[in-house]
């Protein structure tokens, strides 16, 4: 998936983007960071990268501060009887999510950049 989609997607928006890489251990490959350093050489976030991730960095990734939760919100909601249950419940969950909604979380992507711009990086509870 990164090598075949999104690092593609990536290199054609931004050539000289900065990928921060999620720390998690199937993350943390050695296969998955020798593709980073060859992508983005010099230019990636993350432990064992060439720029280490600050401990307790601010979740600025779509991911951690609407997908997640909103998704366990949905899925939760009830007792899950199997893992099928739960496949189906994560794809319904995902499939709500519209144009607006994406849209208000780009802006709070832009918003907090300038956050993180502003206190130069320092870490600050963003209250929702």
């Amino acid at each position: 998936m990164l090598q075949i989609f999104a690092l593609p997607e990536i290199e054609e928006l931004q050539p000289n983007i900065i990928f921060q890489q999620y720390e998690a251990p199937p993350h943390w490959s050695l296969e998955v960071r020798t593709v980073l350093d060859e992508k983005f050489p010099r230019r990636w976030i993350g432990r064992g990268g060439p720029i280490p991730c600050p401990s307790r960095s601010a979740d600025i990734t779509p991911l951690d501060f609407f997908l997640w939760g909103y998704v366990k919100n949905i899925i939760y909601q009830s007792p899950i009887r199997d893992t099928d249950e739960l496949k189906s419940r994560i794809t319904a969950a995902i499939q709500t999510i519209d144009s607006a909604m994406l849209h208000r979380t780009w802006l709070e992507i832009s918003y907090r950049l300038d956050v993180l711009r502003a206190t130069n990086g320092t870490h600050i509870e963003i209250v929702e």
